[in-house]
């Protein structure tokens, strides 16, 4: 059963600390697109920059890319999407709202008399089911006329094949290597929801790893694993990640194999990324579509083969989601409720808060020149406002690992308290060697 409470209380907190807020909120807000706010933008950064690592920094056989979000039509046509990227949607008559055709809510069979909307609850009223794709269309030109249609791309994988000549010359790599790439994407979903995980505008981070045929289900094996520890090395609870593999009709009609790496939110389990054995579907459609040749030459083997594809594809929103619900925990401190995002430190979005005690007797002076030395090497907060208990209140909520605060030894013996957020545990350090304190934790949990 869904745990709506735990969900409602992370959507406030996100709002009252600045992680999401609902986009356009002042005219009413517009469905299931969200905005990031200064905590947000900093943990889905983080989020990126640790997938970017690990993809492109931390291996020789990964190149990088930034593909365009507007694309030649014909790009849509040859990936399937124009033609097959359809839902099938139901309307009712009376409420005018509209449901994918399989919403388990609705009783009976869609355009019978039978069908009862969950909505209204009239008999009858739901239509036929008629197919709607998903792609945002728009024009590219003055005129609005067929032949300047183009699309918002909704995935960026294609981006990735149709560089994939590109790519390899330029950077004169040999297979098996991979492009990797984090962008916009954009679907016209019918049925959104549950906050920041199924959304109409969202970031993907996916990876193509191109291979000689035959080697790709070794590749594929090995990236089922480490896809898997890389979600482990965030402090994600290993409990709550679990294999989904794709079988019978769940497995696209391209792929060889499919597994997606499922999380269990509260809503139940769900995927928050995919690996995918895509066989040569891709590169042979672009080829066959473009009329230019995709072939990859093995000078080693001297052979020609069209390369097949491994493809690992998370969405930023969804593992900032995943983050965020697993990291949530409320607990009782001296009859209070204490609200804590346990946050891995390397994710969070403020490394410390730095705070003087009282604002006197120089205090505010040397909290402010320690937060400004701080900031040159990491994000951090300066919080004077209220009791020292409630700023740490406010950091534990946004998932700051640290607290810092000057108080009147700091002064005498120019130390300072550094409070940890998870055991509440403090000890006196030297001013002169916080930064290399926060620097040495960081590392450590890196």
């Amino acid at each position: 059963m869904a745990d709506t409470s735990l969900m409602d209380k992370l959507v406030s907190l996100c709002k009252r600390r600045g992680f999401v807020f609902q986009s356009s909120e002042i005219y009413g807000g517009l469905g299931s697109v969200w905005d990031y706010g200064p905590l947000g933008v900093e943990l889905k950064k983080n989020v990126k920059d640790r997938w970017w690592h690990a993809m492109v920094h931390a291996r020789d056989d990964i190149e990088g890319l930034d593909a365009a979000i507007l694309m030649h039509p014909k790009v849509w046509e040859a990936s399937g999407h124009v033609a097959g990227f359809t839902d099938p949607l139901v309307d009712c008559r009376q409420c005018k709202n509209r449901f994918r055709a399989d919403d388990p809510r609705i009783k009976g069979t869609p355009g019978q008399p039978d069908a009862q909307c969950p909505v209204c609850g009239t008999r009858g009223s739901l239509t036929e089911p008629r197919l709607f794709n998903l792609m945002f269309k728009t024009f590219m030109g003055p005129v609005e006329d067929s032949a300047a249609v183009v699309y918002l791309r909704p995935e960026t994988a294609q981006g990735i094949y149709v560089n994939y000549l590109n790519v390899l010359q330029s950077s004169r790599q040999r297979l098996p290597f991979g492009i990797a790439q984090i962008g916009k994407a954009f679907r016209n979903e019918i049925t959104p929801g549950n906050f920041i995980f199924r959304t109409r505008e969202f970031e993907q981070m996916e990876m193509q790893f191109f291979v000689q045929p035959g080697t790709d289900s070794e590749w594929f094996e090995r990236w089922r694993e480490w896809r898997m520890a890389w979600h482990h090395s965030m402090g994600l609870h290993p409990s709550k990640l679990q294999w989904h593999q794709h079988t019978g009709s769940e497995l696209a009609h391209y792929a060889r194999a499919a597994f997606d790496i499922q999380y269990q939110f509260p809503f139940g389990w769900q995927e928050i990324e995919g690996i995918h054995n895509r066989g040569d579907y891709d590169l042979s459609r672009h080829q066959q579509y473009s009329g230019k040749k995709l072939e990859y030459f093995d000078q080693a083997q001297n052979q020609r083969y069209i390369p097949y594809v491994v493809e690992t594809s998370a969405g930023a929103d969804r593992v900032a989601l995943t983050l965020l619900v697993d990291a949530y925990r409320e607990e009782e401190v001296e009859a209070e409720t204490r609200v804590v995002l346990g946050l891995h430190p390397t994710i969070a979005p403020i490394k410390a808060g730095v705070f003087p005690l009282v604002k006197k007797d120089g205090m505010p002076e040397l909290a402010t020149t320690l937060y400004h030395d701080l900031r040159k090497h990491f994000t951090c907060f300066y919080d004077d406002s209220g009791a020292i208990g409630r700023r740490y209140r406010r950091m534990d909520e946004a998932g700051t690992p640290f607290g810092i605060t000057v108080d009147g030894e700091t002064i005498a013996a120019q130390t300072v308290t550094v409070r940890q957020r998870d055991s509440m545990q403090q000890e006196r350090l030297a001013l002169s060697r916080v930064s290399e304190y926060l620097r040495d934790k960081l590392r450590a949990v890196a």
